[in-house]
């Protein structure tokens, strides 16, 4: 899978709801560019989340084709991500994009990459970015021994902590719940 530098995003679903949040860091090399971005969107008049990392202009196209495809498809999350995944592994522009996404919604959660992958995460915990292994190793420990968090607890303090370790990530969070 592609290592995406410059951010954190982390999914997880626990207790019937889903959570997703990122940090707004954006970086340019070695400096940091912008520290309040918004890598968090809402598709299907909120029935869907989604987060993305990498270049921004990257996946918002990614974004406007998964949203194509989630009309062509009827809302149907799991088709359209994998048709988005199999475009974005053979179209000839598609194939340069470097981002990745996760979208979720009240079922499940996706992550998809460039490689033509379309993952369902172990334990219902989803992270991308430079900072996503901080994440998620907090995350299966808050799931594990805190389960009385709700999912939107567990993802702030999943991110505050990458942020504490990862330096592509802050701890101006955003979040959203299904």
């Amino acid at each position: 899978m592609t290592k995406i530098h410059s951010t954190t995003v982390i999914a997880i679903k626990h207790n019937g709801k889903v959570a997703i949040g990122a940090d707004g860091q954006a970086t340019m090399g070695n400096y940091v560019a912008k520290s309040n971005v918004k890598k968090i969107r809402t598709l299907q008049d909120g029935k869907i989340i989604t987060g993305f990392a990498g270049s921004t202009a990257d996946a918002f196209t990614l974004l406007e084709r998964f949203d194509e495809k989630l009309g062509a498809y009827h809302g149907n999350m799991k088709r359209a991500a994998i048709e988005l995944a199999k475009d974005w592994r053979t179209d000839r522009y598609l194939r340069r994009l470097e981002a990745m996404l996760i979208v979720a919604n009240n079922e499940e959660i996706l992550v998809l990459s460039g490689t033509g992958d379309v993952l369902e995460p172990d334990n219902d915990i989803a992270a991308i970015g430079s900072g996503s292994m901080y994440a998620q190793a907090a995350a299966l420990a808050l799931k594990k021994h805190a389960s009385q968090l709700s999912a939107k607890e567990m993802v702030q303090e999943s991110l505050n902590i990458a942020a504490d370790i990862c330096i592509y990530t802050n701890h101006n969070i955003v979040l959203e719940e299904l």
